[in-house]
C-alpha cells in the first residue's frame, strides 16, 4: 500500500502523525496503519513537522503521463517498418531489436523507454519472445597441426534490405585445437 493518497485523506494522516508526535501512538502502529516502511514514515513526519498547515500527501506527477499522438504514431511506424523486414523471407532478420528502435527514436528527438516500445509492440503484434538457447555443442576435435581440420560453410541471403540480389558468403574456419 505505497500510495497513501489513494487510501487516506490528508486529515487522517495528520491525526496519525500528530498522535505519534505527542507520544500517544507508537511508530510501528502508524507504519502498519498506513502500510509504509520506516524511511517513508520519517519523510512524512519531517514534512508534517516542518509545515503542518500546508502538509499534503497528494501526488503530483513530475512528467507527462501520456505520449502525444505524434509520438505514438511514430513508434507504430518504426515497429511496422521492422515487421516488414522480419516478415521478408529473403532477409536474414528474425527478431526485433527494441533497444535499437529506441536509439533510432532518440536521434529523432523522441524520448521513450525501451519498455514502452516493447509494450506497444505486444499490442500491435510486433513482438517475438526470445527463444531458449539450444544446448552447447559439446564435441571436441583435437588435431595435431594447423590445417588438419577446416570447416567450410556457405550462406546465400539478401544481406541488406537495400540489395537487389542475394549475396553468397563462404567461410572457412580452421578448428586447430591442442589438448
Amino acid at each position: 500500500m505505497a500510495q497513501i493518497h489513494k487510501n487516506f485523506t490528508v486529515e487522517q494522516v495528520k491525526v496519525l502523525l500528530g498522535a505519534y508526535k505527542n507520544g500517544h501512538i507508537r511508530r510501528g502502529e502508524v507504519e502498519n496503519t498506513l502500510g509504509i516502511e520506516k524511511t517513508r514514515f520519517f519523510a512524512l513526519l519531517k514534512q508534517f513537522c516542518e509545515t503542518p498547515d500546508t502538509f499534503s500527501i497528494d501526488y503530483h506527477r513530475s512528467s507527462k503521463g501520456r505520449l502525444s499522438d505524434e509520438v505514438e504514431e511514430r513508434i507504430k511506424e518504426v515497429l511496422l517498418s521492422d515487421k516488414e523486414l522480419i516478415e521478408n523471407k529473403e532477409l536474414p532478420i528474425t527478431t526485433y531489436n527494441y533497444a535499437a528502435l529506441n536509439d533510432r527514436l532518440k536521434k529523432e528527438g523522441i524520448q521513450v523507454s525501451t519498455t514502452t516500445i516493447i509494450n506497444r509492440a505486444k499490442h500491435m503484434g510486433c513482438y517475438i519472445p526470445t527463444k531458449k538457447k539450444k544446448d552447447v555443442h559439446d564435441r571436441e576435435v583435437i588435431s595435431s597441426s594447423v590445417g588438419d581440420l577446416i570447416q567450410h560453410d556457405s550462406s546465400i541471403h539478401k544481406w541488406s534490405p537495400y540489395a537487389n540480389e542475394k549475396w553468397v558468403l563462404i567461410s572457412s574456419i580452421d578448428d586447430y585445437a591442442v589438448c
